[in-house]
């Protein structure tokens, strides 16, 4: 079957970040994507409050730094209107299992932190709806096609497609058809952890069992003076109070609760929230947004199967400390999104979207880890509030916050990539050229890149064929004076570097990356 006989080349299931950032890859890419989505707006609901820095690449290179920039500022002015928080400092690291980093303690000579360019500065105490609505315009200006209030109700996948029901009750129907139906070459679930993309196409889902009941919430609050600000460990938990007026997360060790879909009540986090602070004199009198959540930790052992794919958490579960699933999921987004468009294109061979597991799993199990060990610190026993002084007296150190917050930001990300230059596999440094740009800026049109700071024309004839999808650029570049090479991969990481002129290995990196190049006329 050709593309021309699908009504898309991907259907996405879910307008969150994650599939607004795939949806707009796959645009920019070339596939015909549509983004189904139930709700109607974006979900107001606190989830995570921030953006990493691998975040913050990814999205600078796409032209839209400025406005991250721009919502962490706006971020950072609502902080500064809650008693207690004093002025916000400009460079937000995190936490871990609730244990605070000082910025002042960071030492930030690590050269991946210089290679992040720009992007390193921003702020980034960035709410997820403000990144969904950053999305959303960034989806509205490249003309990505999104249904909301459009529910999928199912799909029968087959080797040719997938045919993606969906709920013709709601609007959700064929406009060539009429029927509630759509044929696409592919289906990628961005669905959320409850995934129904997930779940009726079978994926294997191994994991931990959940062991917590946790609530984060904007709530209306009284009595609540002798809470504090920030995390708190107790005898019965662990609650936070901030760092914006109303907001409330608490946690307790009693096991998931008995249905995490009833709606959450204001006397139930009244009374989890006196329970962990011991704080009886607390009141919440109205329920702004809630959500209840568990330390379920599970990943697929596939993020696909045959033409159904997932990314994000569709793809992966974890408890929710310190805003690891956005982050995570967004990396799952910008590593697929030029994939599977170079596929549906019918540019590269099927086998290309085999790296997207080989990839992106070993980076999810690293974080379910990360989220298992803050679980296994916020403990109320005695051994976990021994072993939380000990990892908090290393976390005050210098070394200690610099390897925390380097782990937190994704600076050090990389893929086990062909080829023995130490660029290989790594997130590409944003290089300073000679012509007055950066590396960064020459990635918003989501095309590979090839650098030739050397002027050689021996390695540009070995590109030869791929004007279609690589853009070459030639400038020298300063800070690293010895590199005669470097060819980066839409999603920006590295997939050949050479300190050598020449080219030698770039038509393999290329042909493995971008499929065949097209023949001389």
């Amino acid at each position: 079957m050709t593309t021309t006989e699908y009504d898309y080349d991907v259907v996405v299931a879910g307008a969150g970040p994650v599939g607004l950032f795939l949806a707009c890859e796959l645009r920019l890419g070339g596939a015909r994507a549509l983004v189904v989505e139930r709700r109607t707006e974006v979900d107001e609901t606190v989830r995570a409050g921030s953006v990493n820095i691998a975040t913050a690449i990814a999205l600078y290179r796409r032209g839209l730094l400025p406005e991250l920039a721009a919502a962490g500022e706006a971020s950072r002015a609502r902080l500064r209107a809650f008693p207690g928080t004093g002025r916000p400092r400009p460079k937000f690291l995190g936490h871990f299992a609730g244990i605070m980093l000082d910025p002042d303690l960071f030492d930030g000579s690590d050269p991946a932190w210089a290679d992040a360019g720009p992007a390193a500065g921003v702020g980034l105490a960035v709410p997820q709806a403000e990144l969904e609505r950053l999305l959303g315009r960034w989806a509205a200006r490249l003309g990505v096609e999104i249904r909301r209030g459009v529910e999928l109700t199912g799909f029968d996948a087959d080797a040719d497609g997938v045919t993606v029901h969906i709920d013709a009750a709601t609007g959700g129907v064929n406009a060539h058809t009429g029927a509630g139906s759509l044929r696409a070459g592919r289906l990628v679930g961005c669905d959320g952890g409850r995934s129904t993309v997930r779940k009726s196409a079978g994926f294997d889902f191994p994991g931990t069992a959940p062991e917590i009941t946790g609530y984060q919430a904007v709530v209306r609050l009284s009595g609540a003076e002798r809470l504090g600000t920030g995390w708190r460990t107790t005898d019965a938990g662990t609650y936070v109070h901030g760092p914006f007026p109303g907001r409330v997360l608490t946690v307790e060790f009693d096991g998931p609760p008995a249905d995490r879909s009833a709606p959450v009540t204001a006397g139930e986090l009244e009374a989890s929230l006196r329970r962990v602070s011991g704080v009886p004199e607390v009141r919440v009198s109205e329920v702004i947004t809630a959500t209840r959540f568990t330390d379920n930790a599970r990943q697929v052992t596939d993020y696909r199967k045959g033409r159904v794919l997932l990314a994000g958490d569709a793809a992966h579960v974890h408890a929710p400390f310190g805003g690891q699933g956005l982050n995570l999921g967004i990396g799952d987004a910008l590593n697929l999104g030029w994939k599977l468009a170079a596929v549906a294109r019918g540019r590269a061979p099927e086998s290309l979207l085999d790296t997207y597991t080989a990839e992106r799993h070993p980076v999810g199990a690293r974080v379910l880890d990360w989220t298992r060990a803050q679980i296994a610190l916020m403990r109320p026993d005695r051994h976990a509030r021994a072993l939380r002084r000990v990892v908090t007296d290393l976390a005050l150190t210098t070394a200690g916050t610099t390897y925390l917050a380097t782990r937190i930001s994704g600076v050090r990300q990389r893929y086990d990539l062909p080829g023995g230059h130490p660029l290989t596999g790594v997130c590409a440094p944003d290089l300073r050229l000679a012509d007055g740009t950066r590396l960064g800026e020459r990635l918003h049109t989501g095309r590979a890149l090839l650098l030739d700071p050397a002027d050689d024309a021996a390695l540009r004839a070995r590109a030869g064929g791929y004007g279609d999808r690589l853009d070459v650029v030639t400038a020298a570049c300063p800070d690293r004076p010895g590199l005669r090479g470097l060819f980066v991969r839409p999603d920006g990481f590295v997939a050949w570097a050479s300190d050598r002129a020449g080219g030698e290995g770039l038509p393999e990196a290329l042909e493995r990356w971008l499929g065949s190049p097209l023949a001389a006329a």
